[in-house]
């Protein structure tokens, strides 16, 4: 089982794919057509230089004190770059729709700026979010489904509150796979009914991944500063792989699950995806934080210190035990070989390696993953609905298969709901087959999987390969990926952080860094060492298809 996106469930990946012409309310972008991979195509437009080009928060914090730049100056210069990359030219379609109220917001935050001084390090910081993140705004949260158009939540999601009140610009909404890639086990990662399909940066008829391909395929490409995903098994550490980007997957709990779109309330998380370590680590210390509408609030054992920067080490790998997994699959000799040079760069930073450890539960939760997943999605998606009240244009799981049908040629004509299906006929959250299949799924992943190992060798951190390289992206047969190693992490609801690692003929891959619960601390400590040890990322070059004369 190879789980990528949201979810990986039945021996699929979550994620998504698509062409819809549907334009959804007034500040929605247009979509472009697919059509990437016929006979004879030109190669992509040129993009032209873009001052922000991998620009840093710190960076962006720096010209705005001096005067260079403004809030609403950077909103300004990535809504152009938004317009020149996303909907034209390459032709992204990473973003589902703009906030069409970010310049005033980006205005204010100028005069806040001079009256009272920044907030923090996110003021005036253009941000992108997700689809799945609810937004009391003029945006809507859809999870990219037709059957929620229109639809306002009445607050703020605790992630979105937790930005505005850093001082972020939320730019806009991300593109994602439908339903978080919960909808199908033959989809393609990155296409949603109301937003089309998202390419990847890289090569344009590549996956980006899903279901946080949007954030993915945005960030990488120098759309926004930073960004927001979601994951519920893969769905930030592989997008983040597959566009070369540093993603956090934190410990469940530690960011407020409340007013996001559910799927997995055991696994489900919001977490940064950014292009380098230390932009995720002040994402992350905006964004956790206990929130009263969220239990874990009540979570035994919560750990959340005031802020991650004071974890970036250089030498973080010195002295650090670490475990090397191998056995979650079964990659090509070109992306063995960039795992190999990962782990002689640890080494050569100071890094004790045991390689490998073996994690004997591995492949045997798989099955109880996918009965928990489906048993919490339809009590948590009917909650979340009723929750919303009249606002909502559905008001159950059995509402939206029912949208569906009726809009057979919008919403099913590349793939089905069978997710949905099996969803719609589990019991309540009472049921023993529910609660004897998340015990096992613990029992497995923490207790008999990740805590026991690394008692067992005294580890700091457990290292696999996050991904391979994006698959082509495919309609009629859904995704192709070629394994990865997020289950583990996910499925024990443990913090897990993808770092750039190196290129296979010009498509990014990474690697992953575990460990045990609110670990966070130490994985970026660790993290960041190899990050910039090693300075694997580059900036993508918007290529029709793979570079097969790449070198790196």
């Amino acid at each position: 089982m190879k789980k990528h996106s949201d979810c990986n469930a039945s021996g699929t990946s979550r994620r998504h794919f698509l062409e819809s012409s549907l334009k959804i309310g007034a500040v929605s972008l247009a979509l472009p057509v697919f059509a990437r991979a016929s006979a004879g195509e030109p190669p992509a437009q040129e993009v032209k230089p873009f001052e922000l080009e991998e620009i840093t928060i710190g960076e962006l914090q720096d010209g705005m004190k001096s005067g260079k730049f403004t809030a609403r100056s950077l909103a300004e210069k990535y809504f152009d770059r938004i317009a020149e990359v996303d909907k034209r030219g390459p032709a992204l379609n990473a973003i589902i729709e703009l906030n069409p109220d970010a310049l005033s917001i980006a205005d204010a935050l100028d005069a806040e700026r001079k009256s009272k001084g920044p907030r923090g390090p996110l003021h005036g910081i253009p941000v992108l979010i997700k689809d799945n993140i609810g937004t009391a705004d003029r945006m809507m949260t859809t999870a990219g489904s037709l059957a929620l158009s229109g639809f306002t939540p009445a607050k703020d999601s605790g992630v979105a509150r937790r930005l505005r009140e850093a001082g972020a610009v939320i730019l806009g909404k991300t593109n994602l796979s439908e339903w978080a890639n919960f909808r199908s086990s033959h989809a393609s990662s990155g296409w949603s009914g109301r937003g089309g399909q998202t390419h990847n940066p890289y090569a344009l008829d590549r996956s980006p991944c899903g279901s946080s391909s949007g954030s993915g395929a945005a960030t990488s490409a120098n759309l926004c500063a930073v960004s927001v995903g979601s994951e519920t098994d893969g769905s930030i550490v592989c997008p983040s792989s597959g566009n070369g980007l540093v993603g956090i997957k934190p410990t469940v709990g530690l960011v407020s699950r409340a007013g996001i779109i559910p799927i997995a309330h055991s696994q489900d998380t919001a977490g940064p995806m950014c292009r380098t370590v230390a932009d995720a680590a002040i994402l992350l210390g905006a964004l956790a934080g206990i929130d009263s509408e969220d239990p874990a609030k009540k979570v035994p054992g919560r750990k959340a210190p005031a802020g991650y920067t004071q974890f970036l080490d250089r030498a973080g790998l010195r002295g650090a035990r670490v475990g090397i997994i191998r056995k979650s699959y079964d990659f090509s000799e070109s992306t063995a070989s960039i795992f190999s040079a990962a782990l002689d760069a640890m080494k050569h930073a100071g890094a004790t390696l045991l390689d490998p450890v073996e994690v004997g539960s591995l492949g045997k939760f798989d099955d109880s993953e996918l009965d928990v997943l489906l048993y919490e999605f339809r009590a948590g998606l009917n909650t979340y609905l009723a929750a919303a009240g009249p606002k909502a244009p559905v008001h159950s799981l059995k509402d939206i298969i029912d949208f569906n049908e009726r809009n057979h040629e919008s919403e099913l004509t590349y793939f089905g709901q069978d997710l949905f299906l099996k969803a719609e006929k589990k019991g309540p959250l009472t049921a023993k087959a529910y609660l004897d299949a998340l015990a096992k799924n613990h029992r497995l992943t923490q207790g008999e999987g990740i805590d026991a190992v690394m008692d067992k060798h005294r580890l700091d951190a457990l290292v696999a390969m996050t991904a391979g390289p994006s698959w082509l992206i495919d309609l009629v047969d859904g995704d192709h990926d070629t394994g990865g190693s997020s289950s583990l992490a996910a499925v024990a609801g443990y913090p897990n952080i993808n770092v750039p690692a190196g290129f296979v003929f010009g498509m990014p891959v990474g690697i992953s860094f575990f460990g045990r619960a609110w670990s966070e601390p130490k994985l970026i400590k660790i993290a960041y060492a190899f990050e910039q040890a090693t300075l694997a990322r580059k900036a993508p070059r918007f290529l029709p298809t793979a570079d097969l004369k790449f070198s790196s």
